[in-house]
């Protein structure tokens, strides 16, 4: 008899399903959702980047690239990292273009952690995370970063064992928005060079930063563990800043040593990023996308005005993304109140999803304000309940 399910390996077996494909399901069951649950920008690619890949297109340019980017945007996101960065230029670097960022977090912990080597992830995470060191037969250590959700130093370092491979970094993070200062950024460094552990830094949502410094280039940038080491890999994205989530592009940057394992196991995988989205990304990477950051800051003061007072909630200083506790008088799991919410129309993230805790829930004010409004009335309504 034919079983299909003796051809699963462990692995796959121990991945289960994201929780947020479960909300998505149910937001296709249902009349006039309310959704507070999509993680990527309600504005589209603009104009010039989409008329690029569409000329890209009619002019041929529809086969393989190199595997580490064709060359133009390859040269594009190394002279700008270097720029932003003076001191990767000296150190030299690497440089891959991914499919995505998502693509680039595959790579990377594919090429630098194996059977027994353990991740440290700060609660809560991006739901990739975990999985991907599953995949990779690695151990996924966690760190509990409640109530302020800051991966500081002081809360890693007592988790670093001789196993220790990597601590995996978000800032802007997901689902919590919280970012990490400079202070944050430079003790956490130090700490990864000091037991010799690999830090890698997701930066998806670089551009969607609230509490900006000044960088060497002379822009205002969010804090990055970049400013303060080479020694580490850094991993950003189109998707987010440029709403370019179906085009897959990302980069990798960081120690050429790893770089060109990744670029190896690029090829025999993802082989390239598509072909007619490079095209266009090198013109992504001039467009100003600041009226759309400022217009989500706005949006992130209106969640933080109305949901505090009724909610428990750290104010986020980025991504799209606020974390609030359900209130404890409601006696209620964050998944018992997701489906309360539901029922009613509104579709949110239950925080068990990204954490160990079934506390919290996310909410994405990545949509337009009409919307928004909605739910924040709703969740004011359930507050009460």
């Amino acid at each position: 008899m034919f079983t299909p399910d003796r051809f699963i390996t462990d692995r796959l077996h121990a991945i289960d399903a994201s929780g947020i494909r479960r909300v998505f399901d149910l937001a296709a069951k249902l009349k006039d959702p309310i959704n507070l649950s999509i993680g990527q920008p309600h504005f589209d690619v603009p104009d010039v980047v989409k008329d690029a890949a569409i000329d890209a297109i009619r002019r041929g340019m529809n086969r393989y690239t190199v595997t580490q980017g064709a060359a133009e945007l390859f040269n594009k996101v190394t002279r700008v990292v270097g720029e932003e960065f003076p001191g990767w230029k000296s150190a030299g670097f690497g440089t891959l273009v991914t499919s995505g960022v998502s693509g680039g977090l595959m790579l990377a912990i594919m090429t630098c952690v194996g059977p027994g080597d353990e991740v440290i992830i700060p609660d809560p995470y991006f739901v990739m995370y975990r999985h991907l060191v599953t995949l990779a037969g690695g151990k996924a250590v966690y760190v509990d970063t409640y109530p302020d959700f800051q991966t500081t130093a002081e809360r890693i370092a007592p988790h670093i064992t001789p196993r220790t491979k990597m601590i995996l970094f978000n800032s802007p993070s997901n689902p919590t928005g919280v970012v990490a200062g400079e202070d944050v950024c430079r003790d956490l460094v130090a700490l990864a060079e000091m037991h010799n552990v690999l830090l890698l830094s997701d930066e998806i949502y670089d551009e969607f930063c609230y509490e900006k410094v000044h960088r060497a280039d002379g822009r205002m940038r969010c804090p990055s563990p970049a400013s303060f080491s080479p020694n580490l890999l850094l991993l950003r994205g189109f998707s987010k800043t440029y709403g370019m989530t179906g085009w897959r592009l990302g980069y990798a940057v960081g120690p050429k040593a790893i770089i060109e394992q990744m670029t190896k196991l690029q090829q025999y995988s993802f082989v390239c990023a598509p072909s007619m989205a490079q095209v266009a990304g090198v013109l992504a990477l001039d467009m100003d996308m600041s009226q759309f950051v400022e217009q989500y800051r706005r949006k992130r003061d209106r969640v933080v005005e109305r949901l505090r007072g009724a909610y428990e909630v750290t104010t986020p200083g980025g991504a799209f993304y606020a974390f609030p506790k359900v209130p404890d008088r409601l006696g209620l799991s964050a998944s018992q109140f997701v489906d309360k919410a539901v029922a009613r129309g509104l579709l949110i993230i239950p925080g068990s999803v990204f954490s160990s805790r079934d506390t919290h829930f996310r909410i994405s004010y990545a949509c337009d304000e009409k919307m928004l409004d909605r739910g924040l009335d709703l969740l004011l309504e359930l507050a009460k309940a």
